[in-house]
């Protein structure tokens, strides 16, 4: 009995656990009584269910017992097996319930988030307004949104303030992960999904489009027409002449704008 579990513990040291952490232990999840060995685990599990009215997810902070992967024992939650002796995970929070071996992610704690994150404690900082931790690089250095972080991802929908990947906080202020803004630009999209402002600096595409313009002579019957427009960007409305490849705001040169009726002038 001895020599089995000595060999389960070299085999949890070698980072037993699931994919998403290393740890020596499961969770027992208080919702449905059922062990996973992590929140993660249990939402995907329950997220397949066939019954809509079964599938939830679990609170990480409820999570009162787990069991350890090397003797079996089960217990509160503590980062030592009350049997074996084993750390079931050399990084632990015991208000997120959270254990995990890989210490190279530099994981804290943010109390004000109420939430483990990565990255070293160090080189984050939290941001009251957004409401959520972000780089040292973007204090002082970027545009405040309430609660930026406490929503969907415009391109994929999952809930970004917990998500496992890389968050883009965009010029505006507005937050999707990094990856779907990365496959964004690439589909040479280059508009804030939720309010529509350039994403980054435009200027040379808006050079190019006035070059363009210069060289393409619109029709008669089009030459002198004039639309009221609004810009997404700065928020202007002007009245332009109409060209087939975009109108220019008047206030600050972008064309990433849309024609709007006419201002009703008051009687």
């Amino acid at each position: 009995m001895e020599g089995s579990i000595l060999e389960r513990l070299d085999f949890g040291k070698m980072g037993y656990g699931c994919k998403h952490y290393r740890r020596r232990c499961r969770i027992r999840a208080p919702c449905c009584n059922e062990l996973y060995f992590c929140r993660h685990c249990h939402n995907e599990a329950t997220s397949m269910l066939s019954n809509p009215f079964d599938r939830h997810e679990l609170i990480r902070q409820d999570v009162q017992h787990v069991v350890c992967t090397v003797c079996d024992t089960e217990q509160p939650v503590a980062q030592v097996c009350t049997n074996c002796g084993v750390r079931m995970g050399e990084y632990f929070c015991s208000i997120c319930k959270f254990f995990d071996d890989d210490t190279g992610k530099q994981q804290f704690h943010c109390d004000d988030c109420g939430i483990c994150r990565i990255g070293g404690r160090e080189n984050y900082f939290h941001c009251n307004k957004c409401g959520s931790c972000y780089s040292t690089s973007l204090r002082d250095n970027h545009m405040c949104v309430e609660n930026s972080m406490r929503h969907h991802c415009p391109i994929c929908y999952e809930y970004l303030f917990d998500s496992l990947k890389d968050t883009a906080v965009m010029k505006c202020g507005h937050t999707m992960h990094s990856e779907c803004y990365l496959e964004m630009l690439k589909r040479d999209k280059y508009c804030c999904p939720i309010c529509s402002k350039s994403v980054m600096d435009m200027s040379r595409a808006w050079k190019r489009i006035d070059e363009e313009i210069e060289a393409t002579v619109m029709p008669d019957d089009y030459r002198y027409r004039k639309v009221w427009i609004l810009c997404n960007d700065c928020n202007d409305t002007t009245e332009v002449y109409f060209h087939v490849l975009g109108q220019k705001c008047g206030h600050c040169s972008s064309y990433n704008t849309r024609a709007i009726a006419p201002p009703v002038l008051p009687q």
